[in-house]
């Protein structure tokens, strides 16, 4: 049975990353792995990781529901972006389980200061919305679904996130889909990579599972509160995005100083 405060804990910072992802999209389930870390407590940067690809996962499946009711998943470019990822994630997380925890989470601290940066950008539109994955268009298209896929799945599987932050660009720069539909089917990507490497890390152990059932718990809660908001807010998305963006960075030099300060220390 775990402390009362830490379940408080898990189920705040699920709370935390849901009303991020409701508010401002993706990028939000990257603070999931700096919350169990610093806040909850999680020993572990492995189990932590681990942890979080449950929720990752979860989370992308249940905001994928209302994205495929509304049309806007193309599901033959989802299914082989995802295959092609899923391989890659399993890749990523077995190398990643093979790093020092240290090591890795400052790794983690600067990937969060690249997201940070990304995130400051303004997302362009365009885009061709009747692209297809066919018989016709497949001589061009499932080389670069396939490529693309396998490198960002090898990426989100290393990291543990969702990697949604890559994977719609990816899926642009491979097909050509305009950004809305480009946010509907890379919640299937998302879903398939976090699964993946949650599978990965549950095969070595490294996955608490209270705390993931937790997580997920407030996650909703959050998600749910996140999107009234988001809505409410809808005029001002860029001041949101654009301050997300700035947390994000703000956390990320934390995540780095403190993933560095041991590595010098036993140097």
């Amino acid at each position: 049975m775990l402390p009362l405060a830490t379940m408080g804990l898990a189920t705040g910072s699920g709370a935390a990353v849901g009303l991020s992802l409701g508010m401002v999209g993706g990028g939000g389930s990257i603070l999931a792995v700096p919350l169990l870390t610093y806040v909850v407590g999680v020993s572990s940067p492995h189990v932590a990781i681990g942890t979080s690809a449950i929720a990752v996962a979860l989370s992308a499946a249940g905001n994928l529901v209302p994205h495929g009711l509304a049309g806007r998943v193309k599901w033959r470019c989802a299914l082989v972006f995802s295959a092609a990822g899923v391989l890659g994630a399993l890749a990523g997380s077995t190398l990643a389980k093979a790093v020092d925890g240290q090591k890795l989470l400052a790794l983690f601290g600067l990937l969060m200061l690249v997201v940070g940066g990304l995130m400051l950008r303004p997302r362009a539109g365009g885009g061709d919305p009747r692209v297809r994955l066919t018989r016709h268009t497949a001589k061009e298209l499932l080389p670069l679904l396939l490529g693309i896929g396998f490198a960002v799945g090898a990426f989100s599987g290393f990291f543990g996130i969702g990697g949604g932050f890559l994977i719609v660009p990816g899926l642009i720069l491979a097909t050509g889909m305009p950004l809305q539909y480009a946010i509907g089917t890379s919640l299937v990507a998302v879903s398939a990579f976090g699964a993946a490497t949650a599978a990965s890390y549950a095969a070595s152990g490294l996955i608490d599972w209270p705390l993931a059932g937790l997580f997920v718990l407030g996650g909703i809660l959050g998600g749910a509160i996140g999107a009234g908001l988001g809505r409410r807010l809808a005029e001002h998305k860029r001041t949101l995005n654009l301050a997300f963006a700035g947390l994000v960075l703000v956390v990320g030099l934390y995540v780095v100083a403190r993933g560095l300060v041991p590595l010098v220390a036993g140097a």
